[in-house]
């Protein structure tokens, strides 16, 4: 990384992923990131140990639910090449936004994008589609800089894979015009210690997370990609029915 970039993100706080040595999972080498306490269970170390690559499939609030515990304990993450995650879903996910970098739009060539953001902050999730020998070099290179890979799909060699097996919402049913439980189940797998198959179920209660609907289709761009048009249709639907009834 040039000296203007180590500059720049001084300036905004950030120190290189190697300078961080104390986290709240493990305080004596800071080698292990915190995570919530469910998605812990899943992962060999605990928590996301500094170097290794977690890959992501099947929902952007696993993804983000990932970056949450991490961010509030004082680490930096960056999200690359997800134009449809806004801080506004970031925040209610529990992700601390003031220590967040949205990249959405890399660029043609993002690799040396994401290779200089691993040289500086602790968690980077890729969502870029990358050829595998370069996906392998951003590997060694997250392992070099001992920072935190998370892809958004799937990913060669990754230590860790984390796959939501279903998405569910909350019942609309008592006429409420917001989705406000969600639950996923997720399935974990991997190399080495992470093989052995393991699965929690992830929910996120009403003081966590609401996401307001409009009819014919999500509220905008900050609400998680779970939550698609069907929920939408269902509402309008509802209150359709509610229209025709007499006063």
């Amino acid at each position: 990384m040039s000296r203007s970039a180590t500059a720049s993100l001084a300036a905004l706080g950030v120190n290189p992923a190697s300078e961080l040595t104390s986290t709240t999972t493990d305080q004596a080498t800071g080698r292990v990131l915190p995570v919530r306490g469910e998605l812990a269970g899943l992962l060999p170390w605990g928590g996301l140990r500094r170097g290794s690559t977690v890959s992501v499939g099947g929902s952007t609030s696993l993804l983000l639910a990932l970056l949450a515990d991490a961010t509030a304990d004082g680490c930096w993450a960056a999200v690359v090449g997800l134009p449809g995650v806004g801080v506004l879903a970031a925040a209610e996910l529990g992700v601390s936004v003031q220590r967040l970098a949205l990249v959405p739009q890399p660029g043609s060539d993002p690799g040396p994008v994401i290779a200089a953001l691993l040289d500086g902050i602790d968690l980077v999730a890729v969502a870029c589609p990358l050829p595998p020998s370069l996906a392998r070099r951003l590997t060694a290179r997250a392992r070099q800089r001992r920072a935190v890979l998370i892809a958004f799909g799937p990913w060669p060699s990754a230590d860790v894979e984390l796959t939501a097996e279903s998405v569910r919402w909350n019942s609309l049913d008592d006429g409420a015009e917001t989705l406000r439980r969600q639950e996923i189940s997720v399935r974990s797998g991997g190399r080495g210690s992470a093989g052995r198959p393991r699965r929690v179920l992830l929910s996120f209660g009403e003081g966590e997370i609401e996401l307001p609907l409009v009819a014919g289709g999500p509220a905008g761009s900050d609400e998680p990609a779970d939550a698609g048009p069907d929920r939408a249709d269902e509402l309008a639907s509802r209150r359709a029915t509610t229209r025709g009834r007499p006063a």
